[in-house]
């Protein structure tokens, strides 16, 4: 790569952390003058991929960003793939094959669920788009997501059925639909959000991190909004994602999950009583891999540790249980629930056993 293309993805790779100073990190990091940067901007600015405002030193910059956005009716018969075709398609066509790879499943996997199950009159696709990254974002008016599914499978109240969707294999029409769309398309994207009535979901894949934010100090937000964020110079793969939760002894089918426990807990709510950790593994059992991912979490009590690590991996022999990002607390009360001692020189191997790997005494 030439020096002056160098330079100028420096400044479209910096100028977002650094809006105010761009220019003087790219003339250190370059050994050329500020000005030299300037010109580089400025051309940048011209092609439509930075904008400026402001004016000599209060002067800030930033990716500019491409937006486009259409509402459509839905009405039947509705055809996901051909929003994809005319809609998407033509306004993202130059990103690499496997980014439109990705985009095309999770958009039509999202149409699909908003004219399938949200009740909604008309649907909208944005699309906002920089230098860098690009965002598709899929909204209804209906009677949104959380709402939909506590109704439809009997949950407490929308909490419960986020906590449901995260596992996937979650469906509020099981006959036609097998409940792994927003599964794999949280896990395909760098970013995704799921936005409905007062809370947001949002989990990014840097560090397979996820949590829920109550927005109820905002105005309500009727229906569902769907957030998919990209880089457009992504590496990842659709296959690479189902391949990850899928495994060789049962076909590459859907076998394995990632439970978010700290999605589970509720204000001033520690994890401490069996019924939550019932609530937890419920479906768990249509799994052979269960992982079970403690971000978040401190502690947990001896009774939901022994419900899950010993009640049901006794019950269901053949669902692997691996705990995650797991405290030297929370190893200890798992070892106890598991073979009725502490092994507190040895925490992060006992994180990795299976039930099966478990001394005989434990049964």
């Amino acid at each position: 790569m030439a020096r002056s293309e160098r330079l100028n993805r420096f400044i479209i790779n910096s100028v977002e952390a650094h809006p105010k100073d761009v220019v003087r990190l790219a003339a250190a990091a370059f050994g050329v003058s500020r000005q030299t940067v300037i010109n580089h901007i400025d051309r940048l600015e011209r092609e439509g991929v930075v904008e400026a405002h402001g004016r000599t030193r209060a002067r800030r910059y930033g990716l500019k960003t491409n937006t486009w956005a259409k509402t459509s009716d839905v009405v039947a018969p509705f055809e996901e793939d051909r929003v994809w075709r005319e809609q998407i398609l033509p306004y993202i066509r130059d990103l690499p094959e496997n980014v439109l790879g990705i985009c095309n499943y999770g958009c039509t996997e999202m149409l699909n669920n908003v004219a399938e199950h949200s009740e909604s009159p008309e649907v909208m696709v944005r699309i906002d788009r920089t230098a860098l990254r690009t965002q598709i974002s899929i909204g209804d008016v209906g009677i949104g997501i959380f709402n939909k599914l506590q109704q439809a499978c009997g949950l407490d109240d929308p909490r419960q059925a986020l906590l449901e969707l995260s596992k996937g294999k979650l469906t509020s029409d099981p006959e036609h639909h097998t409940g792994e769309g927003i599964f794999f398309t949280s896990r395909m994207f760098d970013e995704f959000m799921i936005i409905s009535g007062t809370s947001l979901f949002h989990r990014t894949n840097q560090d397979d991190d996820q949590w829920l934010v109550d927005l109820r100090e905002n105005p309500k937000v009727d229906g569902t909004i769907m957030i998919m964020i990209i880089r457009n110079e992504s590496v990842a793969t659709a296959q690479e994602t189902f391949d990850k939760f899928a495994s060789p002894d049962d076909d590459y089918g859907f076998s394995k999950t990632h439970i978010p426990i700290q999605l589970a807990l509720y204000e001033g709510e520690q994890m401490v009583s069996r019924s939550q950790a019932k609530r937890i593994l419920a479906r768990a059992e249509r799994f052979k891999e269960v992982i079970l991912d403690f971000t978040g979490v401190k502690e947990i009590g001896q009774g939901f540790a022994d419900e899950v690590f010993r009640v049901f991996a006794k019950e269901h022999p053949d669902v692997n249980i691996v705990p995650m990002f797991t405290t030297p607390e929370i190893e200890k009360t798992i070892s106890r629930a598991r073979w009725g001692e502490t092994v507190p020189n040895e925490p992060q191997q006992l994180s990795l056993l299976s039930p099966a790997d478990a001394p005989d005494s434990a049964s």
